[in-house]
């Protein structure tokens, strides 16, 4: 079991070896800068530190992994432990009474209630990991998890009304403001792979990173398509879906999304071609500023690409030159998603906003898979399912380029 104390302790280790480390260089310096060269013993002793101090770095990032992962106090429980050994046994040979026996302790996670066993938590969160690391929406929308077959919350349409008074004056009845619901439901999601029982039984594959490979690409490209174009019939509804009006935020209808229009049919503009993106900018309220974000596909970042600014004709589109910091345009993150229409006459094909507040993902407890040697055969089949939602729930918050000339 990881403690925090343990990751405290070699901090302080490896700080403690790093300023013994200069002590060291800072006397191989000085004998080089009074003799013209340095000790060698100097050099081989720092040889060796270097090894230790790549070696606690190492501890480190290993020890900051494990806390990471789920569990109690860091790391997995030896209960859990044992219930992922059974649950791998199953998957790879098919063995129910080891892992019939966990899952009948595990009843207060609530789960679907056909057959099937819950994958273990350590899994599920990975193979959801997975699919963080994989969605841009994910990486960009709230994400919720709940526990009942969908989440409603409410919204206040209209904002009631304040005044002035003065100190004799009769107030007047104002106006009270409008509750509306939002109800985000949870459509079942599945994938299917499936394997040969002998390359199960083989020894060297690892059962667990196939498994979470094969569901987390499949959960990612049908939830990534289901978050921006889906229906919402027995999926996610796509917030390209909407309709959408050239109308501000004061006096467009609840439930339809503001655009801005190119100028062009299918196109940018032939003339000034960047103005598009400034009104399409300036139509989010600024409270939307710090979480914002452009969403378009390779296509449409490349033709941006070539923009610039009229007045002093820079750039509008920076790349990310450090590691981990996405490219911007006109300095906010730019995230590129296939998943966008693509450029057609009126088409949706780049979003502006501040999808935290715009879109909600929800997930519900418990992942499944069922293992089926019969209908397949000789492959073995493992239908995996989850239960996933998403929808807008605030339709000033995003704001969508339209490919039209008005």
């Amino acid at each position: 079991m990881i403690e925090m104390s343990e990751v405290r302790s070699a901090t302080e280790t490896l700080a403690r070896a790093f300023e013994e480390y200069k002590s060291v260089n800072d006397r191989r310096l000085s004998d080089i800068e009074r003799r013209g060269s340095g000790d060698v013993l100097d050099s081989e002793q720092l040889g060796r530190m270097d090894s230790s101090i790549n070696k606690l770095q190492d501890d480190i990032a290993n020890l900051k992994t494990a806390l990471r992962r789920p569990g109690k106090n860091g790391g997995a429980a030896a209960g859990d432990s044992a219930h992922k050994t059974a649950f791998l046994n199953y998957v790879a040979k098919g063995l129910e009474s080891p892992l019939a026996a966990y899952e009948s302790k595990a009843l207060e996670i609530i789960n679907n209630a056909e057959g099937g066993y819950m994958v273990p938590p350590e899994l599920s969160d990975r193979i959801v990991t997975r699919q963080y690391d994989t969605t841009p929406m994910r990486q960009i929308s709230t994400v919720m998890t709940i526990s009942t077959e969908a989440v409603e919350m409410l919204r206040d349409t209209n904002e009631p009304v304040a005044q002035w008074i003065s100190e004799l004056g009769v107030p007047a009845d104002t106006n009270e403001g409008l509750l509306g619901r939002i109800r985000i439901p949870a459509h079942e999601l599945y994938a299917q792979p499936k394997a040969t029982q002998k390359l199960l039984d083989d020894a060297f594959i690892n059962v667990e990173e196939w498994l979470i490979n094969k569901i987390s690409a499949k959960f990612s490209r049908a939830e990534n398509n289901a978050f921006v174009v889906g229906d919402g019939i027995g999926m996610p509804r796509g917030f390209t879906t909407y309709t959408a009006q050239p109308i501000a935020d004061a006096t467009r209808p609840w439930g339809v999304l503001q655009y801005v229009a190119t100028g062009a049919a299918g196109a940018f503009a032939s003339s000034n071609p960047a103005d598009c993106l400034f009104d399409l900018m300036h139509q989010l309220r600024v409270g939307y500023h710090p979480d914002a974000v452009w969403v378009m596909p390779r296509a449409v970042a490349d033709m941006i690409r070539k923009f610039k600014e009229n007045t002093t004709q820079a750039y509008i589109w920076q790349p990310g030159l450090q590691q981990g910091q996405p490219a911007t345009l006109l300095g906010f993150p730019v995230v590129l998603g296939e998943d966008m229409p693509a450029v057609a006459a009126g088409s949706f094909s780049l979003a502006f906003g501040s999808f935290k507040e715009g879109y909600t993902i929800v997930d519900r407890i418990g992942m499944r898979i069922l293992r089926d040697p019969y209908t397949g055969a000789p492959f073995i089949k493992f239908r995996c399912t989850k239960r996933t939602g998403g929808d807008v729930v605030n339709f000033e918050a995003i704001k969508l380029l339209s490919f039209s000339a008005s």
